[in-house]
């Protein structure tokens, strides 16, 4: 049975880098050739955007541990962290889940468990939600046993972090700090800190494991970034390995290290929102000014993607249009996904439809089927002549 047209007219589109005047057509789960019989949406006075491809984001823990001692069902949380994603116009995601030595929410068996629990549920998540393992440097004894996972549960993306130094230093200069976060994962301080040392004791070996597993993950077919690069000589390290996504660099050398070797830089739109790191780091609008960041990431807060690119537009730094793109369009093609990202026919029609007085997203659409709508622009996809889900069916 042929597939309903459908045709959002009345809206500006962002298209080629810029909101154009132009109409949408979507069949089928994709943006579509121009159809005389298309049934028609009148979408007068929206911006129509490309989906939101967020590439790193822990927002998601928050729906598994609202409190930390409050553990609840991985399937149910995931089911909620996705309506969250649809309600903030992201489309795809990758849930950055830890694999560590810290153990509690961050331990191997943690992240298989957020693995199993994605396949079981998938079918039911109207966005692309993706896991993101990070995974700490100083564990070469969990080679095998991480490329079982990668197999299994068909993994396409891990990153590098190693957070000994910040260990250590919190062990020796903040001891309440460091038994607050014992305690958090289930150590005594005592029996973390030998976890540390134990890990650091490792240190001459590591970059040699880290060369053996890389080649395996390439194999896989794996992307791999590192996280938190402080300097340039580290991201000559892991670029040497061909981890060459550049997360969260932490100095302006560093992001200059990746820029000057076509390297991707991913930075936090929360830091955006806020004006500068929680952590103290560098600031990210500094490296959007000096044209030295890709793209931008949830980090630990969802709503901030779309927030980030009114601050951006907002001052100045880039238009609108390209910081949109900066949340959608640019995360694609890092990824390699090159059936979404933009509004251009035979992509995925993954949309957000955005309200530019109230700057709220009103609705997201997903494959071409609504995963969320509110508003206006609810009233108006709902009542269309035709049902708005048959797009896709």
């Amino acid at each position: 049975m042929p597939t309903q047209t459908l045709r959002l007219n009345g809206a500006l589109c962002l298209l080629n880098g810029c909101l154009e005047d132009c109409d949408l057509f979507i069949s089928d789960g994709h943006f579509a050739p121009t159809s005389a019989s298309a049934a028609e949406i009148d979408l007068s006075e929206y911006w129509l955007l490309p989906g939101i491809v967020d590439l790193h984001g822990d927002g998601f823990e928050r729906h598994i541990r609202p409190r930390p001692s409050a553990p609840f069902d991985k399937r149910a949380a995931l089911q909620s962290a996705d309506v969250e994603l649809a309600s903030q116009g992201v489309t795809t995601a990758w849930f950055a889940q830890s694999w560590s030595w810290e153990g509690g929410s961050r331990a191997p068996d943690e992240a298989v468990a957020l693995l199993e629990a994605r396949r079981q549920i998938a079918h039911r998540l109207m966005t692309d939600i993706r896991i993101q393992l990070r995974f700490e440097t100083h564990m070469p004894g969990d080679q095998a046993a991480l490329m079982a996972v990668v197999r299994d549960y068909h993994l396409d993306y891990i990153v590098f972090n190693n957070h000994l130094p910040e260990a250590l230093e919190m062990a020796n200069t903040k001891p309440a700090r460091f038994a607050s976060w014992a305690a958090m994962n289930g150590h005594v301080p005592d029996d973390l800190l030998a976890i540390v040392r134990a890990a650091h004791a490792a240190d001459a070996q590591i970059p040699a494991f880290l060369t053996a597993l890389a080649a395996d993950l390439r194999s896989a077919g794996v992307m791999m970034g590192s996280h938190d690069d402080p300097d340039p000589e580290t991201r000559a390290f892991f670029r040497g390995i061909g981890a060459h996504i550049c997360e969260f660099p932490t100095s302006v050398a560093a992001a200059h290290a990746a820029r000057t070797a076509g390297e991707p830089v991913l930075m936090g739109a929360p830091n955006i929102v806020r004006g500068g790191s929680q952590s103290g780091n560098i600031a990210a609008m500094e490296l959007v000014e000096e044209g030295l960041c890709d793209a931008l990431i949830s980090d630990y807060y969802i709503p901030a993607l779309a927030q980030a690119a009114w601050v951006i537009a907002d001052a100045r730094a880039l238009s609108f249009a390209h910081a949109w793109e900066m949340i959608s369009t640019r995360p694609a093609q890092i990824m390699g996904l090159s059936d979404r990202g933009s509004l251009t026919e035979g992509r995925r029609a993954d949309l957000v439809v955005l309200n530019p007085n109230t700057r709220r997203v009103e609705a997201t659409v997903v494959r071409g089927q609504i995963a969320f709508a509110s508003g206006r622009a609810a009233q108006r996809l709902l009542q269309a002549h035709s049902p708005f889900a048959l797009a896709a069916q």
